[in-house]
């Protein structure tokens, strides 16, 4: 019985052996070792990572966030010849972040008009806030007090959320100011449904005053959300990101963000893979994160500086760049350097972009490699080039945040948001403290 029972477990033992060994065989043969090792890899990280939810937000921070009985807040009059003062709660990023290079872009514009900006950090992995700050300062530029939300925040005339995680410390605070929210991205997309998507969606239900990355999040959050909301165009910036004339184009380049998946890296890929073969002659420049092997002939950037990343947009034709959700800052790059931006097709992109020197194409393989192939073979493409450079010389960071400075006063005024849809403050139960119920 016992030697019938060790027969079989070596039976068995064997069996998973040879399968093992098969598949490591097919793998280095059709793959190469890389690729063995980049799948050992994944299964030693899948092996380690905690087996408990990973929580992006501190759980007593949730708990605390009753929205049904949303807390008083006192909003300060702003008087004449006061500045303005803003505590922006944002996490701590490392460096290529564009979510914190836009909100250092805005936050120095408010500072050269006279704003008091503070930073507060909200940081659920408890990194080193020094370090961070570090960061903060030399890679993005930030100049002004730099806290630890958990610490408290002092009174202010507005209060600033910035991603949905930093909504619910906001949310909770006790520090005067009006709430408002950053909003630069439809963060329930990021996950798939669970927790998380749902943690994110009900930070929309807060009664913060939205300001928004683009028009299209600005409608959605008014209609489906009652939110107050207004927003603000994405600027280029045009110093780093130009036309050059000796410019000598000979390739295609591709924002290859592998960590963010509403980028859609693979469906580029794909899309690459069929334009290769249709067009073998012409470079392929892939930017924004190391990848490994690829079907394809290509040039791995990585994470670029802005003066590098403007040499490569002059050495190319088209760009893809592909946003399932709000666009990137990229598109808007690419066309300041004469490098015209293959985007998939979405009312998102549209609305957000609107900008005549776009390509789109359908979110396929085919359809998008069709598209990157009939800008490169256009005969007229130095001409158009020019015109897309030319159409996007007067979208400027000054005009961002001179709509956020208009927002901000309007609503600490007590005026409405600026063309925006939806009912009245009074209509959304919102109380004379200014937060919503």
């Amino acid at each position: 019985m016992v030697g019938a029972t060790l027969g079989s477990a070596f039976q068995a033992a064997r069996l998973q052996v040879d399968r093992r060994s098969r598949q490591v065989r097919d793998i280095v043969a059709t793959e190469g070792y890389g690729a063995l090792v980049d799948r050992v890899r994944a299964k030693a990280s899948d092996w380690i990572k905690p087996r408990n939810f990973t929580w992006e937000v501190f759980p007593d921070d949730v708990i605390a966030a009753d929205l049904t009985r949303p807390p008083p807040v006192s909003v300060p009059r702003v008087a004449a010849g006061e500045p303005i003062t803003i505590n922006w709660v944002m996490g701590p990023a490392g460096p290529g972040s564009g979510g914190h290079t836009t909100i250092s872009r805005i936050v120095a514009y408010l500072q050269a008009h006279g704003y008091t900006n503070r930073v507060y950090f909200y940081d659920p992995y408890a990194g080193d806030r020094k370090y961070y700050e570090i960061l903060a300062r030399k890679h993005y530029g930030f100049t002004c007090e730099i806290g630890d939300v958990r610490a408290g925040m002092a009174d202010a005339h507005a209060v600033m959320a910035t991603s949905w995680q930093t909504a619910y410390p906001v949310y909770n605070a006790r520090c005067a100011g009006k709430r408002f929210y950053f909003v630069q991205d439809f963060e329930p997309s990021f996950y798939p449904v669970g927790t998380n998507s749902v943690l994110a969606e009900n930070t929309y239900r807060m009664g913060f005053h939205g300001i928004t990355a683009g028009r299209w999040l600005a409608d959605k959050l008014s209609c489906e959300f009652g939110m107050d909301t207004d927003h603000f165009p994405f600027g280029c910036d045009t110093a780093r990101y130009r036309l050059e004339p000796s410019a000598r184009r000979s390739g295609v380049a591709f924002y290859a963000r592998t960590g963010t998946p509403r980028r859609g890296v693979e469906l580029g890929l794909l899309a690459l893979e069929l334009f290769a073969r249709r067009q073998p002659h012409i470079d392929l420049h892939l930017f924004g994160a190391r990848l490994g092997k690829l079907p394809f002939r290509f040039t791995n950037h990585g994470l670029v500086k802005p003066a590098e990343l403007n040499r490569i947009y002059n050495s190319c034709f088209a760009g893809l760049t592909l946003s399932l959700t709000n666009v990137s800052l990229v598109p808007h790059e690419m066309l300041a350097s004469g490098c015209i931006p293959v985007v998939n097709e979405a009312g998102h992109n549209r609305v957000v972009l609107d900008n005549p020197y776009v390509r789109y194409a359908a979110p396929t393989p085919h359809a998008l490699a069709a598209a990157l192939e009939e800008v490169v073979l256009a005969a007229d493409f130095d001409s158009v080039s020019k015109l897309a450079a030319a159409s996007v010389t007067a979208t400027s960071w000054d005009t961002a945040g001179r709509m956020v400075d208009e927002a901000l006063r309007r609503a600490l005024a007590g005026g409405r948001p600026n063309e925006q849809p939806g009912a009245a403050a009074g209509e959304r139960g919102y109380s004379a403290s200014g937060r919503g119920g």
